[in-house]
């Protein structure tokens, strides 16, 4: 299945693995990348050493392309990029919208840049700068995300721009491989999908917590860190959910504390990149942004349920297995194949006169 994402990446099939953080490291990452897609590595939860050490790590795994994450307003962010050109990775990706600066770096030392977006004018801007491809991102992703579902918002990011769209949100399948090829796109990422494989380090009883978890198993809150995150419903979310401002805000302080001991970061660093996230919101919130990763961390890592958040999309309700990445990948490309043949052998107009 060739389509404009895998002659642009040189990759053998349109999927992408999202790069999650604590969840995005280089087992997942080569393994997705080895089966014949773009695995991402998660480096916001790393530290710059980390990186290091990680993308030789999965060099060491496979010989296949493979894309880095990047938070472009962090302190290390120009560090990080240099990084990425001196080890000739294929592909950074972004949460938030690099500068086109920043874009016009990365191409000029031959590397794809494909920021994720969740809406129109969005993706517009960061094409207009020079992209190389999007990620359009729908509502019922994980983690932080929008409120326009995929159904509508790919199609309108397809329209917009005249770069290769790339469709996240509620896939899991090759049917959703399908319909998102059918919109225009030129192909799927998958979060959660790929969270719950054999080569994710996620702790098992984690996974099998996911597993447990139904339609309705996640919600989307802002008690996190002040902005629409999507979690699996868990008691301390609903605790988080119901707790006043004050509290809130009491936890976020000790979390921050935390984050800096994790990360090695100064007070200082942690202030200005808390700013960077949250320019126009009050302090308290800036504080509650430590909550994320110390939160995801002690989920997805320590295995901590009851003290850890758990990012997911909506689908974790329909996955019910922990396949390996390589059969993730083969068994939604062969299903899409399928349907795609299906649905051109099929009469599904009946010609006039009959």
């Amino acid at each position: 299945m060739k389509t404009a994402l895998t002659r642009l990446v040189g990759v053998e099939h349109p999927v992408v693995q999202t790069g999650m953080g604590w969840v995005a490291g280089p087992r997942l990452v080569a393994a997705s990348a080895a089966a014949g897609g773009l695995g991402i590595l998660a480096s916001a939860t790393m530290t710059y050493e980390e990186l290091e050490r990680a993308i030789k790590e999965t060099k060491s795994r496979t010989d296949k392309p493979f894309g880095v994450n990047l938070r472009s307003d962090a302190v290390d962010a120009d560090d990080r990029i240099d990084l990425l050109i001196r080890e000739r990775i294929r592909v950074a990706s972004f949460a938030r919208a690099p500068k086109a600066d920043l874009i016009k770096k990365l191409k000029d030392a031959g590397t794809l840049v494909i920021p994720s977006v969740g809406a129109v004018r969005h993706a517009e801007k960061v094409a207009a700068w020079g992209a190389d491809a999007v990620i359009a991102q729908g509502g019922e992703a994980g983690g932080h995300t929008g409120s326009v579902a995929s159904t509508l918002l790919i199609p309108s990011v397809v329209d917009a721009v005249d770069i290769p769209v790339i469709a996240a949100g509620g896939f899991f399948d090759g049917r959703g491989l399908a319909a998102a090829l059918s919109y225009g796109a030129a192909g799927i990422a998958m979060g959660t999908r790929f969270l719950l494989t054999e080569e994710s380090t996620v702790p098992d009883e984690v996974k099998q917590l996911y597993l447990s978890k139904g339609l309705d198993g996640t919600v989307v809150t802002t008690r996190v860190d002040g902005v629409p995150h999507r979690v699996l419903r868990t008691e301390l979310v609903e605790r988080l959910e119901k707790s006043g401002r004050f509290s809130g805000f009491l936890h976020a302080v000790a979390n921050a504390a935390r984050f800096k001991k994790l990360s090695g970061l100064s007070w200082s660093s942690m202030a200005r990149e808390g700013w960077s996230m949250r320019r126009d919101t009050p302090l308290a919130q800036v504080i509650m942004a430590a909550n994320t990763p110390v939160l995801l961390r002690a989920g997805l890592v320590e295995g901590r349920t009851d003290a850890g958040v758990l990012a997911a999309g909506q689908v974790v309700g329909r996955l019910d297995d922990l396949p390996a990445c390589a059969d993730v990948i083969r068994k939604t490309v062969a299903e899409a194949e399928q349907v795609l043949a299906e649905l051109g052998q099929a009469s599904l107009v009946q010609p006039r006169g009959e």
